[in-house]
């Protein structure tokens, strides 16, 4: 059972690290500051969820757990007001105010 639940967290991990990429490559890659916004924080909140989802069972108590889970609540939430800040800033410089 333990070899199973081993394997599970290494592919939850490594799909995380994919969607970690493939979020740094769309930062790198596309043309505006919106689409690159969208593909970083999509692809961030699935990546941390799936490195989240991928330790959950490695962790030894309900506490490590918990606290595993609020940093990817804390992550969402920030993530999300960052992009808007971020967008509302680029909007105004695209407007010259």
């Amino acid at each position: 059972m333990s070899l199973v639940i081993d394997a599970f967290s290494i592919v939850a991990i490594v799909a995380g690290l994919v969607f970690f990429l493939a979020g740094t490559v769309g930062l790198l890659r596309f043309p505006d500051a919106y689409t690159r916004l969208h593909a970083l924080t999509k692809a961030d909140n699935l990546g941390v969820a799936l490195v989240v989802i991928g330790l959950l069972p490695q962790v030894g108590s309900v506490l490590a757990a918990l606290k595993l889970v609020l940093i990817w609540l804390l992550v969402l939430l920030s993530s999300a007001g960052v992009s808007q800040l971020i967008a509302r800033s680029v909007r105004r410089q695209e407007r010259g105010e």
